[in-house]
């Protein structure tokens, strides 16, 4: 007889695929605002039981500890909201069009676009967990400036196929998504080598990162994009998205990040990883429900139950 373990792990793979294409031909049936609201009250109702919730909380704590608790619990329920239009709004990602009004996006920041496009340069694109970022690489695309980025991969193959596809689709024949991991990794530099672009999520915890301030407080940050763009002399552009309404985005693409390039090395990578966390500090200032709180992001020995 085979192990149960494995046999109920199997069970338990085709169960998520089923539900998740049950979900995808349901949420294709209606408007994507209809599919955007749904997906933000459900994922409300069910992520503010959850302990991911009393993570946000500890974060918002930490980060903005000047936040009384009702303040810091609405903050939670609006990243929830947001994370659950996210994934109601996956199946909606190559319909969304550049449009003036209604479901769709806008943008700001397109002469610093056009500047790298009439100079047939390349550049490495950097962001955070806000708004629908799964738009930036689409939009980007249909901007005529195909930035390649990454994914990580789930653990059930039929999921990662049905939402790799999904992204696949709204990139075109263009796009690129490198897996995470040493593999994608080799041919991320592979393709900064044959002149292409990258875009990159820096806003969550890497173990081995650096330790560089982010609210007040050392986090562990990738140094990625800082090496890449002292090794290729490449400028690192600032983007992100804003959610306007249910469907409804605006790409914000900001003037190259600006730090001094001094040299040395460890000097100017730490320079410039420090430079984007501040950004990334302000973006999430100006609008704190609209990223993800979810994740634990500064060290535990750092995290203190709310007192308030």
């Amino acid at each position: 007889m085979a192990p149960i373990t494995p046999i109920l792990c199997r069970l338990s793979r085709h169960v998520q695929s089923a539900a998740l294409s049950s979900v995808i031909s349901l949420l294709r049936n209606v408007s994507p605002r209809y599919a955007s609201t749904a997906g933000g009250w459900l994922m409300r109702k069910i992520g503010m039981r959850l302990r991911a919730t009393r993570i946000a909380d500890r974060n918002l704590h930490l980060a903005l500890p000047e936040l009384p608790l009702a303040e810091r619990q609405q903050i939670i329920r609006d990243v929830w909201t947001n994370l659950g239009q996210n994934v109601a709004e996956l199946p909606y990602l190559s319909s969304f069009t550049r449009t003036d009004i209604g479901p769709g996006w806008e943008i700001t920041g397109e002469e610093h676009i056009d500047a790298l496009k009439a100079n047939g340069s390349q550049a490495l694109f950097f962001s955070g967990h806000l708004g629908n970022w799964e738009l930036i690489l689409p939009i980007a695309t249909s901007l005529g400036m195909p930035v390649a980025g990454f994914y990580r991969a789930s653990s059930n193959p039929v999921i990662d196929l049905v939402t790799q596809s999904m992204r696949q689709k709204a990139l075109g024949a263009t796009g690129i998504m490198f897996p995470k991991g040493p593999k994608g990794a080799r041919q991320a530099l592979a393709h900064l080598q044959s002149g292409g672009s990258l875009g990159f999520l820096v806003d969550q915890k890497m173990n081995d990162g650096l330790a560089i301030p982010f609210f007040g407080r050392d986090a562990m940050t990738a140094p990625a994009v800082a090496q890449l763009a002292l090794r290729f002399n490449l400028p690192i552009i600032p983007v992100y998205i804003v959610r306007l309404g249910e469907g409804r985005f605006r790409m914000v693409c900001e003037a190259p990040l600006q730090t001094d390039r001094t040299g040395d090395r460890h000097a100017d990578i730490r320079s410039i990883c420090i430079a984007m966390n501040e950004t990334l500090e302000r973006w999430i200032r100006e609008r704190p429900g609209a990223w993800l709180w979810l994740h634990r992001r500064w060290p535990k020995e750092a995290a203190v139950l709310p007192t308030v």
